[in-house]
């Protein structure tokens, strides 16, 4: 994937670096710039470039992707109450603060950013003292389907009412219910519309919704030095990281996606109302989108300004900088959040290099 004139030993030298550190035993990056004179893709450790992988969370940047594309087509709007796409028995009570029920409060704004407050199944306390993060990082497979997470969320204290002072936290929940609201529009899986809506368009081959549980295609994940075997609960988590790809097909999406191809491209902008996240690592949230934060530290004399996409828990990661014009995908495979930072310098050290050190 090299047009001959990449600085291959420069690249390569970028992503063996990525490997060795914080568990991370596989990297794989793949860069381009909007007209593909700069396209490459290279792999360490052990994954190779076109390995598939879990992208995790990066599965909700194709959310945002069908979210837009239906509020482009008149389906949806940013206020309208998810009440709206629900049986009242079904989300009734999901979110009381303090004695009083704030579910009809509720919008698909309020889950696209993170600022419902209604709680995270997978990070938060459970009632029994457990964390579902915990007990699935620590090797225990088990299906979250949709209505055993809004069980569970029931029991839990919100963190906060709809929309409180620009207040933000990182709920999964949001995503599954937002998973739903697509289907309840559609009428079909969300299975089917990815596939309708964006595999098929853009020709994914190797992109596809992990269902089988018997499917080992998916590079194994890692947790610090333990491969993690999480079948039933991929299979489960279509709205929040049920996604394989590969570093190329993310890539082809990654450009769709700021391109235009899915809603119109001014859409973008409605998307950058900004809130700071601390966990489960630091950056910008708008809405439905992530934005890296880069102190002036990092790059003193030439400051980075945005570095767009998301993050996955994986280690999976799509980005893009448009001051650079510079697009990344890839994997570092490791769930331990340390991995990340491997990436995020990767990305750092190519976007602060002169292009002609690139080219």
């Amino acid at each position: 994937m090299s047009s001959g004139k990449i600085n291959e030993p420069f690249l390569n030298d970028v992503i063996e670096k990525m490997v060795g550190r914080n568990h991370v035993s596989g990297a794989i990056l793949c860069i381009e710039n909007g007209n593909r004179s700069l396209t490459w893709a290279g792999a360490a450790g052990n994954l190779q470039k076109h390995t598939q992988y879990f992208v995790s969370s990066v599965t909700k940047l194709y959310i945002t992707a069908v979210l837009l594309h239906l509020k482009w087509k008149n389906k949806l709007q940013w206020d309208n109450n998810i009440y709206k796409f629900f049986s009242e028995d079904k989300i009734s009570g999901l979110h009381v603060f303090k004695g009083v029920d704030y579910t009809k409060e509720i919008t698909i704004k309020h889950l696209m950013s993170n600022t419902s407050g209604i709680p995270d199944y997978f990070s938060q306390k459970q009632p029994d003292g457990k964390y579902a993060m915990s007990n699935l990082l620590n090797g225990k497979d088990e299906p979250w389907p949709l209505e055993k997470i809004l069980e569970t969320v029931r029991k839990i204290e919100p963190k906060f009412k709809p929309g409180e002072n620009k207040r933000v936290y990182y709920f999964d929940t949001n995503y599954e219910l937002l998973g739903a609201i697509i289907e309840d529009i559609t009428g079909k899986e969300l299975p089917d519309v990815f596939q309708e809506y964006i595999f098929d368009p853009l020709n994914l081959s190797k992109t596809y919704t992990y269902k089988d549980i018997s499917d080992k295609s998916p590079a194994p994940m890692y947790y610090k030095a333990k491969e993690l075997h999480l079948p039933l609960y991929m299979a489960s988590i279509t709205a929040q990281g049920g996604i394989v790809s590969t570093a190329e097909e993310t890539m082809i999406f990654l450009k769709a996606f700021f391109d235009g191809y899915f809603f119109p491209k001014e859409y973008i902008e409605e998307l950058k109302k900004w809130n700071f996240i601390f966990y489960p690592s630091q950056f910008y949230f708008g809405i439905g989108l992530e934005k890296l934060w880069t102190p002036r530290v990092i790059s003193p004399k030439k400051p980075i300004k945005e570095i767009l996409g998301f993050w996955g828990q994986s280690g999976a990661f799509a980005f893009y900088n448009p001051e650079t014009d510079l697009y990344f995908t890839g994997t570092v495979n490791q769930t331990s959040g340390f991995g990340h930072s491997a990436a995020f310098k990767a990305m750092v050290k190519i976007i602060k290099t002169d292009k002609s050190t690139l080219i």
